[in-house]
């Protein structure tokens, strides 16, 4: 019975979201022929800790600065409900941040042989592990002062597609920020869907969300446009390495997106969003297979 209430705490449907940026970035590179399986297995299971991490210690402090509590609208969180003591949640926070901690570690050292990188991506893989926390958990989290869209777009955008690709290939290119931040805007829109669900509640307990401070109406225009521009720049990224029509089979998945705007956009009942949330995920980690494996063939 406790397992099954840890596997509900890890919120298992986030994982495929957070996978998109390992996937892409290790599909990019095995599109240059400098793909590597080490470095592909330890991308994903740093990314798995890092948001199974990210899951633990949010429902640990949004339960702590009482944010999660009987008027809440999203899945009933274990801190909260008593299922698992506030000690259990610290214990299990520490113990993921040190396994992705260590899953990192042997990810940067097998990765890079140039101390220079070793030491800028230590910093990164500390940074995201004190991001990680830091989102609900401690003074001033910065979830709370309406960043966490931000760190998100960074984090599981930017400097995990990039990072993932420079890993594999020892190389950079200007050119790989746009699907890194496409990966990042959809993470966004992710983020802005739970927050637009929970935007009653999280005003009266003081947590100022990005959609708090815009209202529902501005947020979900926000909404609008992630999703358009991480499609426009997918589209320019295939426009300047475009070299075959196949490239463009990513646009089978454009509708899913579309469709999710439409849903947000006609939304009147923020419980309904749980559903968008799941999908949207999925529809993301799908984008990542099509797009990366598009510029494989």
């Amino acid at each position: 019975m406790k397992l099954r209430v840890w596997i509900s705490a890890f919120r298992l449907r986030t994982l495929p979201l957070a996978l998109s940026c390992s996937v892409l970035g290790s599909l990019l590179a095995l599109s240059q022929d400098k793909f590597r399986w080490i470095i592909f297995v330890l991308t994903v299971s740093t990314t798995l800790f890092l948001q199974i991490l990210s899951n633990l210690a949010n429902d640990y402090g949004d339960t702590v600065n009482g944010v999660d509590n009987e008027n809440r609208l999203g899945p009933q969180r274990a801190t909260q409900s008593g299922k698992v003591s506030r000690k259990e949640m610290r214990i299990a926070i520490g113990v993921f941040a040190f396994l992705s901690l260590v899953s990192g570690s042997l990810l940067i050292f097998l990765g890079l042989k140039d101390i220079t990188q070793i030491i800028l991506f230590y910093v990164f893989g500390i940074a995201s592990i004190i991001a990680a926390i830091k989102y609900t958990v401690g003074k001033n989290p910065y979830g709370y002062a309406g960043f966490g869209d931000l760190f998100v777009f960074i984090f599981f955008g930017l400097i995990g597609v990039v990072g993932t690709y420079y890993l594999h290939t020892h190389e950079f290119s200007a050119w790989i920020l746009l699907p890194a931040s496409t990966i990042g805007l959809f993470s966004s829109g992710v983020l802005n869907l739970n927050n637009m669900r929970d935007i009653e509640n999280d005003s009266e307990s003081g947590k100022h969300t990005l959609v708090v401070r815009l209202g529902q109406k501005r947020a979900k225009a926000y909404h609008f446009a992630l999703i358009v521009v991480a499609i426009i720049l997918s589209v320019i990224y295939t426009l300047h390495f475009y070299n075959s029509a196949i490239q463009w089979l990513f646009l089978l998945t454009v509708p899913l997106f579309f469709w999710n705007l439409a849903v947000v956009a006609g939304n009147s009942e923020p419980q309904a969003l749980n559903s968008e949330l799941k999908k949207l995920s999925l529809s993301t980690f799908l984008f990542s297979i099509v797009f990366g494996l598009a510029m494989v063939l």
